[in-house]
């Protein structure tokens, strides 16, 4: 088949239609190049999962003031993190007027399935055609080179000058491109996610809200997981709650025990519960997320190629937790080192490698590079996101106890207290100095 002179043949195709890939399309369509988005799912997003919030300073660039028409839920106004014990919990939290006013700190709730569907007509409206149930077999090859994709069904072989693949976390198409090999459960997180109706006036009481306000609620680690490395998270829509676990899935294979065990713990959890108490659970999902930093992000271009968002494993999995700003800024410098290499008329390796370069300059490799040593840290520390949290947070009760005893002595028996407990807990010789010594490791690779 001649592909230079194929009605199939267009000058970039992309593969999948959520934040990164609609993004490099809505980038390549504005600069008039012709387009082709393709999606496995019968709607953008239909397939789709993550926590709850999408971060929007990169599409605040491309659809300016996008709140007034996107379907978004609640902006957030407000985080609270709390570290839990069976019994007992200690949090902090932010909150600001600021982030009631736009850009509402570029933090908005929403529904994958209604806002991707409608990001996905801004890159129609702008001249992306959209081929929706459509799935992706291989990679077709000219003289090495790839040069479009192989699709099952009656459209059959699509070729184009460049391939973006931002089709997910279980990327086959990366792999069989030969820039990543397929994760190991050291590389990746299991995310499961409940979405609980509740009136819209009894979320804002309970949370403490009003209007199109929203707001994040994290439990790190301890209880919440039961000590496995992860974390819980309840974000607020209009009518509804986001309930949310994620585990690091080496961890919890070690562990032997049931995801789905820990996802009802965490639901019954003495914090959590409140939140949710009356609610009607109208969904259930669970994904996988790409957990390993940037020690384990691969290459991520080739000859006609490059990968974006989750596919490339540009996840800040740290405690900010952020991954759809990461797919749209990956997905626009991917549009924008295709535009450089079609400036050069050489879609080779070479000239793709701009791509790494614009990712170099931004908050993606920035970040990524910033929070490398946190899943070395929590490998080697597992006593951290166990053990301590308890000791901690009765640390913290005891230090708050109304007694008759004078405030000083009743410190430092609190401090006895706690190297009693940390030894028992630890089983180490020197107790406080090995907890000492892990938070400030684990302070410089979290925060």
């Amino acid at each position: 088949m001649d592909n230079e002179n194929s009605e199939n043949k267009f000058d970039t195709i992309i593969v999948g239609a959520g934040p990164a890939g609609t993004t490099a399309a809505l980038v390549l369509a504005k600069a008039g190049l012709n387009v082709l988005l393709l999606e496995r799912s019968s709607s953008p997003g239909s397939k789709n999962v993550f926590g709850g919030i999408l971060y929007t300073t990169v599409l605040n660039r491309l659809v300016p003031n996008f709140w007034e028409e996107a379907p978004v839920e609640r902006h957030i106004k407000g985080i609270k993190i709390y570290l839990v014990s069976p019994q007992n919990a200690v949090s902090i939290g932010v909150e600001s007027e600021e982030h009631n006013q736009p850009p509402y700190n570029n933090s908005f709730t929403v529904s994958r399935a209604a806002f991707d569907k409608w990001y996905a007509s801004k890159a129609e409206e702008a001249g992306a055609m959209l081929l929706l149930n459509t799935q992706v077999d291989d990679l077709l090859r000219v003289n090495g080179k790839v040069a479009g994709v192989k699709v099952r069904g009656e459209e059959g072989e699509l070729y184009a000058d460049t391939v973006i693949l931002a089709d997910g976390v279980n990327s086959i198409l990366a792999e069989k491109a030969g820039l990543r090999k397929s994760y190991v459960p050291r590389q990746v997180s299991l995310g499961m996610k409940e979405i609980i109706e509740l009136p819209r006036n009894v979320i804002e009481d309970r949370f403490g809200i009003s209007g199109d306000e929203g707001v994040e609620i994290k439990y790190m680690a301890g209880d919440a997981t039961k000590g496995i490395w992860g974390g819980g998270n309840i974000y607020t829509n209009q009518e509804s709650v986001s309930l949310v676990t994620w585990l690091a899935l080496d961890p919890l294979i070690k562990s032997k025990r049931k995801s789905t065990e820990l996802f009802e713990q965490f639901k019954a959890h003495p914090f959590v519960k409140n939140y949710i108490k009356g609610g009607k659970t109208v969904e259930y999902q669970a994904h996988l997320a790409p957990d390993g930093g940037y020690d384990d992000t691969p290459r991520y271009f080739t000859d006609g190629l490059v990968i974006a968002g989750d596919a490339a494993r540009f996840l800040n999995a740290s405690l900010h937790y952020e991954g759809t700003n990461f797919a749209m800024a990956s997905g626009e410098a991917a549009a924008k080192a295709i535009l450089h290499a079609r400036g050069l008329n050489d879609y080779s390796a070479k000239s793709l490698a701009y791509y790494q370069k614009l990712l170099e300059k931004s908050f993606v490799m920035k970040d990524l590079k910033r929070y490398r040593k946190m899943n070395h840290f929590a490998e080697k520390n597992p006593e951290f996101f166990g053990p301590y949290f308890d000791v901690i947070t009765q640390a913290a009760v005891d230090y708050f106890a109304v007694k008759e005893t004078p405030k000083r002595s009743q410190e430092w028996q609190m401090i006895k207290d706690f190297r009693k407990n940390l030894g028992k807990a630890t089983k180490s010789r020197f107790p406080l100095l090995g907890f000492c010594w892990r938070c400030l490791k684990g302070g410089l690779s979290f925060l």
